[in-house]
């Protein structure tokens, strides 16, 4: 089957029946039945450790199955590899992406299936003409000749579809595909996705945005604790029963309560006329003690550069941050770190952890002064500081000495969150807080915001999310094309309005 191809008669394509998979210690899934339709979109949701990493890793080949049975097209099939899944159709586009960004697009796109010429070269021609050719059929327009590392990640996602439908592609999985897009990027994507299931492609799509399942998916899927709970048609629930589905317990509200009218309690933070070259265009702004101060806008407004600017990750070219009555023109992480304010980035991997060293050493790290004993790191002082975070934020952990890798997207941002609690006393701008964690950890998230802001934390949360910044900010800003559009208090903030303020007049 190729993108062109006619529908499918949406009979079932893939079928798993009865699949379990143990790991040491673990039983990650348990007797799980799942199928996949020709020409739908089917979805797969849960949470962090629900099983659904497990289960496509399995249909990808990558794990083998420790009881149960995959069918394709009706017959049974064993894979001894990704390999053997690749070449029959069964292809995975990971959230992050497997591409080698010094090498052309061309080439990303015929990695290990090059061309050849009559004498046994590789034939750059023909490759660049082919890859040209399914990457117009998919809808994308880009220059085939160019290194990928050059590559907007929506277009690199594009590249990654497209090596897919070089040989035969019958069932594309993605993984939190959108966790990197944002806004006509994400509705690209869709319209990608909605012509490969016209062509009769069988997509299985997973997600923590749970709006996109009802804006794209035909079927839905939940797992939990390693289990099926569920397969419904879309159509047939909504946003409370799928997330009582995957928590395992009702979600009357997902939000805590606001906090009452904070206009009178003191300015903590406040931006004068900040400029950042063309992206942020003279930022003014308060932030009051307990507040939760939402900064909303379309990709590009200049969210993160204005919190990046205050933090002193950006430097600004006029204007000055005030941070509890001291005035600065110029500003820099140390400064900031010094007077209390703190900075969860939104690339919480490459930016904001560091993945290779344990939850202990992560949360030491910006104030290594109270883990030494001399010039020395004291292993017993930083793991007992850690041992008190991993308790006081619920981290699930084995223990501090646990490689920040391994855990999952939610507990990797608790341990960010506890960096900076700790060491950070007066402001936290948190932008993207909860990006690529499940919507169990989310509620989780969303109660310790208010709760830090409860104990007189001022807090900016920068959100693509249009509903998050609805349900936890006191108060919110709007930005369009590098400036403040305007500001919404309490019930005044909605959808609605927030989109009537970012798009440009």
């Amino acid at each position: 089957m190729t993108v062109l191809d006619a529908a499918d008669d949406h009979s079932n394509i893939l079928s798993v029946t009865g699949i379990s998979k143990s790991f040491p210690g673990v039983q990650s899934l348990k007797r799980v039945d799942f199928s996949a339709k020709g020409g739908e979109i089917h979805a797969l949701v849960g949470e962090n450790g629900a099983g659904k990493s497990t289960l496509t890793k399995i249909i990808s080949g990558a794990y083998v199955q420790d009881e149960g049975e995959i069918t394709l097209n009706g017959e049974k099939v064993f894979w001894s590899g990704p390999g053997d899944a690749q070449r029959a159709g069964i292809h995975v586009i990971y959230q992050e992406l497997v591409l080698f960004p010094e090498l052309t697009v061309a080439e990303n796109v015929f990695i290990n299936d090059q061309p050849l010429t009559r004498l046994g070269t590789i034939d750059y021609h023909a490759m660049a003409r082919r890859a040209d050719d399914v990457l117009r059929r998919l809808g994308a327009q880009i220059d085939v000749r160019q290194r990928v590392k050059n590559l907007s990640v929506a277009d690199q996602q594009m590249v990654e579809i497209a090596r897919a439908f070089i040989g035969s592609v019958k069932v594309l999985i993605l993984d939190e595909p959108t966790a990197v897009i944002f806004g006509v990027e994400v509705d690209l994507l869709f319209e990608r996705l909605l012509a490969l299931r016209a062509a009769g492609v069988a997509i299985i799509y997973i997600s923590h945005r749970l709006e996109e399942i009802f804006r794209i998916a035909d079927q839905v899927t939940v797992l939990k604790d390693g289990v099926r709970i569920a397969t419904r048609p879309v159509t047939e629930v909504d946003r409370d029963k799928l997330i009582s589905m995957m928590v395992g317990r009702p979600l009357t509200d997902i939000f805590p309560p606001r906090r009452r009218d904070q206009s009178d309690a003191p300015i903590i933070l406040r931006a004068v006329g900040v400029n950042v070259g063309s992206r942020v265009k003279s930022a003014s702004f308060t932030l009051r003690r307990g507040e939760v101060l939402g900064l909303a806008g379309l990709v590009g407004s200049g969210r993160t550069e204005l919190a990046q600017a205050i933090f002193g990750g950006l430097p600004f070219d006029s204007g000055e941050v005030e941070i509890d009555g001291k005035v600065f023109t110029k500003t820099s992480p140390r400064t900031s770190i010094a007077e209390g304010v703190g900075l969860l980035t939104e690339d919480r991997k490459g930016e904001g952890l560091l993945m290779q060293l344990s939850i202990a050493a992560n949360i030491a790290a910006p104030r290594l002064r109270d883990i030494l004993r001399g010039p020395f790191i004291s292993p017993r002082i930083e793991n007992g500081i850690a041992a008190k975070e991993i308790a006081k934020f619920s981290i699930a952990a084995p223990g501090p000495q646990t490689v920040v890798a391994g855990l999952s997207g939610g507990n990797q941002q608790k341990v960010l969150f506890s960096r900076w609690v700790r060491t950070c006393r007066r402001v936290l701008l948190l932008d993207e807080p909860t990006r690529g964690v499940d919507v169990g950890a989310k509620v989780e998230i969303y109660r310790i915001i208010r709760q830090l802001a409860d104990e007189g934390y001022a807090i900016l949360v920068i959100s693509s999310e249009l509903l998050e910044i609805v349900g936890i900010c006191d108060r919110t800003l709007v930005m369009c094309e590098g400036a403040i559009a305007g500001e919404l208090i309490g019930s005044a903030i909605s959808e609605e309005a927030i989109m009537a303020m970012a798009l440009p007049k």
